[in-house]
């Protein structure tokens, strides 16, 4: 029986469907939710319930952000969502202004991965919001930050230097570095090598694309320089990595 056999007949012997909507009502400083094709509402916790504040789940259920949160937020969300379904492409600790208790903005990291279906399509995708806690957690610096991360992740082929990111928000290194440990615990080149390796892996896992091509994409100078680093890090070369996806079928 393969893992995706074991798997399946677990959870089809439940009586319901699993979908940890129960476990994430546990959880008050995050988010829980699972989307359709059209970003709408399919499976939402408490926590977002009382953000909203509407009555009950069923109110959620089968609406958009754009319908729920108000501009220019929900508008954001739905085209992040809309973004997320349609690229295929999953968004990690991404940092963003969610609403709070009470309708207090604050900033939080989210996690969205689309849902695929047995062919490959588009179905929806899952997500969760965690709230920043501490004493800076309302700062208007992580404005700053976020700008920060979207910049890493959108240009993550470019040669990005932690000195061009400082100077571009008009900050020493060490204060770019201080403000990145506060939200991400990691060193600016630190965080910017996370995010090479995150999509280096997803593009391993998920498409036939060249190694190489892979290690040019995510930044790396040579396919050589490439392995080495993932190794390091990873533990395995990419092609074994790679090959750990036939583990699942």
């Amino acid at each position: 029986m393969t893992t995706t056999e074991f798997q399946r007949a677990f959870f089809e012997s439940l009586p319901v469907t699993f979908t940890g909507e129960a476990l994430f009502d546990c959880l008050p400083d995050v988010v829980f939710f699972v989307k359709d094709r059209q970003a709408r509402y399919v499976v939402v916790n408490q926590t977002l319930v009382e953000r909203c504040r509407v009555p009950d789940k069923q109110s959620l259920i089968g609406r958009t952000t754009s319908e729920i949160f108000p501009a220019p937020l929900g508008g954001h969300y739905q085209t992040q969502d809309e973004q997320v379904i349609a690229s295929r492409t999953p968004i990690h600790d991404r940092l963003e202004l969610h609403l709070r208790a009470g309708g207090v903005r604050g900033w939080c990291l989210t996690e969205k991965i689309p849902l695929l279906g047995r062919r490959g399509e588009a179905l929806g995708l899952v997500g969760v919001s965690r709230d920043l806690i501490g004493p800076n957690a309302q700062s208007p610096d992580y404005a700053l930050m976020a700008r920060v991360v979207e910049y890493v992740q959108s240009h993550l082929s470019d040669e990005l230097n932690v000195g061009e990111l400082a100077a571009r928000e008009r900050l020493s290194i060490y204060r770019l570095d201080q403000r990145m440990r506060a939200v991400f615990q990691l060193t600016t080149a630190q965080f910017i090598q996370k995010c090479r390796l995150d999509e280096a892996s997803r593009r391993l896992l998920t498409t036939d694309e060249p190694i190489a091509q892979i290690a040019f994409d995510c930044g790396y100078a040579d396919h050589s320089a490439f392995t080495r680093n993932f190794k390091r890090t990873v533990g395995v070369s990419p092609n074994a990595f790679r090959q750990t996806r036939q583990l699942t079928g």
